[in-house]
């Protein structure tokens, strides 16, 4: 929208055609007018700007107002407009992050400004209102993410910490847009406008004007506005530390806070796991049309706030050190913190596909994830999908929403053997997705970014050429443990084991002082419990996830109450109270 048409009064608002625009019935702005003030506008005036934190949540009442990206600045462009009955904001306000556009009003008129606080308590306690603005705000922050608003990534795409910034930004879910230093004519242009050299790159811009020079992941989130990635002080003690924030860290942040427990959930890149990425969950229960990773872990994330739980990322775990009836978890950084109890649900993370030349590749048109970010680099243009599991069956689908055909490769003879029947009935009859079954993936070939792919037919052994511009590999997962060996016990590929395979494992004397085993999440450390996928024996699903989250935390209180599931005669010959079965709290 020009400044010419500002200046003759047309102003259209833009309509509602996602859901993200949603208009408040007067009941509902009657229920808010109770909890914040009415304010006269004046045209021009600015409402909240980019890269600033949200203050108050703010109804249009009369006039109209505009929100603008890059306000100011030579990429400025319109998001929406807005009119009466309408609300301002995205997801940024419910989770404390900075503004990600700028807000100015055009037409004079009044408004209703709700406190921040205020407004995030009533979202927490009115399901109607929650839910239509949780939704409006999810909406919002998936067209900021196509539009490319948001801060930019200026760096080349043979850069290892462009790719690291990359994953870290789509990881999390914030809007951005990336700048390749080798092909994009913008790039040479902002390069003379900071005085930036190549060998400086990737630098983070922000508000047209701001920069960090290859920031680490903790300053990009302390940039946005994301939780303070410092965990509590030594000499603080949480009486939770969950470690990783997927759907069972989630869970277990969201009942121990619940519960009254002291929690601090941290992760090393985002809040979600392998659940965020996938672009919709159709067999989680009370979802019966499915819903987005991302919405799912959004939804967590906001309901975790609501207890009291503390979220923090990036924060990367280290070690973990036993002390006394307590742990000491060390962060990278060097920073410690305590608690009472762990609960482990730091998942795990896709495996590489080992193909000559394919590192090169990673990043740029090689990804072990499908969200909308990579989706948008590879549109009209052929894709692979290696793997025959739901991940693969999931990315397939949403790819071909945004490619012009989808290649599923598959190295068994079944589709069914891995994945949900209700996957399979859909990637089977999708116009746009070819499966190869009894396929794997020999060579690839292109100078700058992939072109091509060698494939075999592993029961022939004939191969051919694929034409695929880019490749997403799902072949399996292998857990996030590192940092745990021979501080518990692991089982052959490196899962946690817990419950009856821990206690056959672990330490008599270190149990007997307790008169009890390993409960079923327990692992050999009493205290430390695992939950989700990093767990051996795990069932790899985000509902089965979800339950040992909230599981682990029932657990916790056995702990913490010094009961177990080993009865035992006291010294008067008595038997003590055993632990009772584990129950929802």
């Amino acid at each position: 929208m020009s400044t010419a048409e500002h200046e003759k009064g047309a102003v259209r608002e833009t309509p509602d055609r996602y859901g993200a625009f949603p208009r408040l019935p007067s009941e509902q702005l009657e229920d808010l007018s109770a909890h914040g003030e009415r304010r006269r506008t004046a045209e021009g005036e600015v409402l909240y700007r980019e890269g600033e934190p949200f203050r108050e949540f703010l109804v249009i009442l009369s006039g109209t107002v505009e929100i603008l990206s890059d306000q100011g600045g030579p990429d400025e462009r319109t998001v929406a407009v807005h009119g009466p009955g309408r609300f301002l904001g995205e997801l940024g306000l419910l989770e404390g992050q900075a503004a990600f556009n700028t807000a100015v009003v055009r037409e004079a008129g009044e408004i209703l400004a709700v406190p921040v606080e205020r407004q995030r308590a009533l979202v927490g306690s009115d399901p109607v209102l929650g839910d239509l603005i949780l939704r409006a705000y999810l909406g919002r922050r998936y067209l900021l993410i196509g539009l490319g608003a948001g801060f930019r990534i200026l760096g080349s795409c043979y850069s290892r910490d462009t790719l690291r910034l990359r994953e870290f930004a789509a990881r999390n879910r914030l809007p951005h847009r990336w700048v390749d230093l080798e092909r994009d004519k913008e790039a040479e242009a902002l390069l003379r406008r900071f005085a930036i050299r190549p060998e400086e790159t990737p630098v983070v811009l922000w508000q047209g004007e701001r920069l960090l020079r290859n920031p680490s992941n903790a300053e990009l989130a302390r940039l946005i506005g994301l939780p303070a990635p410092a965990p509590s002080a030594e000499n603080e003690r949480c009486e939770v530390i969950v470690v990783g924030a997927g759907p069972a860290g989630l869970a277990a942040a969201v009942y121990g806070a619940s519960d009254g427990l002291t929690t601090v959930t941290v992760d090393a890149v985002a809040t979600g796991g392998q659940a965020a990425t996938s672009s919709r969950i159709e067999n989680y229960l009370g979802f019966p049309s499915g819903i987005s990773g991302g919405e799912l872990i959004e939804r967590a994330v906001l309901q975790a706030h609501k207890f009291g739980a503390r979220l923090m990322v990036p924060a990367e775990v280290s070690a973990l050190t036993p002390q006394d009836d307590e742990y000491i978890v060390t962060f990278t950084d060097g920073s410690r913190a305590r608690a009472g109890a762990v609960v482990l649900a730091s998942g795990v993370r896709y495996r590489r596909l080992e193909v000559p030349g394919i590192d090169r590749l990673e990043g740029i048109s090689v990804y072990y994830a499908a969200t909308v970010h990579e989706a948008g680099l590879c549109r009209a243009d052929p894709v692979a999908v290696v793997g025959g599991g739901n991940s693969a069956g999931q990315a397939a689908l949403f790819l071909a929403q945004h490619a012009s055909e989808v290649h599923l490769l598959v190295r068994g003879s079944d589709l069914n053997a891995d994945m949900s029947r209700y996957l399979v009935d859909q990637v089977e009859q999708h116009p746009k997705i070819e499966v190869l079954l009894r396929t794997e993936v020999r060579g690839v070939a292109g100078k700058e970014k992939l072109e091509s792919l060698t494939v075999e037919d592993n029961a022939s052994h004939e191969r051919r050429e694929l034409q695929a511009a880019a490749l997403f590999v799902f072949i399996g997962a292998r857990p996030r443990t590192e940092w745990l060996g021979g501080v518990l016990a692991l089982d052959e590929r490196g899962f946690v084991l817990t419950g009856a395979d821990a206690g056959a494992v672990a330490d008599t004397n270190r149990w007997a002082s307790l008169g009890r085993d390993p409960m079923l999440l327990e692992t050999t450390l009493p205290g430390v419990f695992a939950a989700g996928d990093v767990r051996s024996g795990s069932v790899k699903r985000v509902a089965s996830a979800t339950g040992e989250g909230a599981m682990a935390i029932r657990l916790v209180h056995e702990h913490r109450e010094r009961k177990g599931n080993l009865v035992t005669v006291g010294p008067e010959g008595r038997r003590p109270e055993a632990g009772g079965p584990v129950s929802s709290r």
